[in-house]
């Protein structure tokens, strides 16, 4: 299957989804060190870590330069994302989905971040799923291992499947004539979109038990 991807496909959308993603990633890390009383520095390398894990992943498997190796934007971005949690670290611990909102939203902006990098890279369409997947949730496996917990992503939380979804949105609007900017506005909507619904219906992927007769 051919995919129309244009020269200029990494759009000033995804540039921006980029940059909001890095902030909405660091600051559910910073908050979540936070809440395991991490100091200020053990919580930037928490909420840097969060943020750009899943990039560099990605980038590495696809060969490119490690994106914020080039450009000191999502180091700063990280920073700030640190102090804005120092300052408002009442209100954000006080509420308790913090963590999950901030969280949703940097798996959306991420996996649509990753889709468009792949398929600009040239990489055949089957790669795009993979890569939306490892930069939207692998920052979180990452944030988890570091805090000492199971990562989201090997639960039965419908996660790692939100990426997989909104990448086969991606790569179905532009099978069927979509623009660029459409696909990735939508991909970001349906990850974020899926993993509220997931909360609120309480989705989760079926347990692989030991024993078929495990009622647990």
């Amino acid at each position: 299957m051919h995919l129309p991807i244009p020269e200029h496909s990494i759009t000033e959308f995804i540039r921006w989804a980029d940059y909001l993603g890095t902030f909405a990633f660091a600051i559910s890390g910073t908050r979540l060190a936070a809440a395991h009383r991490f100091d200020w520095f053990g919580a930037y390398v928490v909420g840097l870590v969060t943020a750009v894990g899943g990039g560099t992943i990605r980038d590495i498997m696809l060969d490119l330069p490690i994106f914020w190796m080039t450009e000191p934007s999502y180091m700063l971005i990280t920073t700030l994302a640190l102090f804005v949690t120092i300052v408002f670290r009442r209100w954000l611990v006080r509420i308790n989905n913090t963590v999950f909102l901030f969280d949703a939203i940097g798996l959306g902006l991420f996996t649509a971040v990753g889709v468009a990098k792949s398929l600009h890279a040239g990489f055949p369409w089957w790669i795009a799923p993979v890569m939306g997947t490892v930069t939207g949730a692998f920052g979180g496996m990452l944030r988890d291992i570091l805090i000492n917990e199971v990562p989201l992503i090997f639960r039965s939380d419908f996660y790692a499947m939100a990426c997989v979804a909104g990448s086969l949105v991606y790569i179905g609007i532009l099978y069927f004539g979509g623009s660029v900017p459409l696909a990735q506005a939508f991909t970001a909507i349906t990850v974020i979109v899926l993993r509220l619904l997931a909360s609120k219906y309480h989705w989760n992927i079926p347990a692989l038990k030991p024993n078929l007769d495990d009622k647990e």
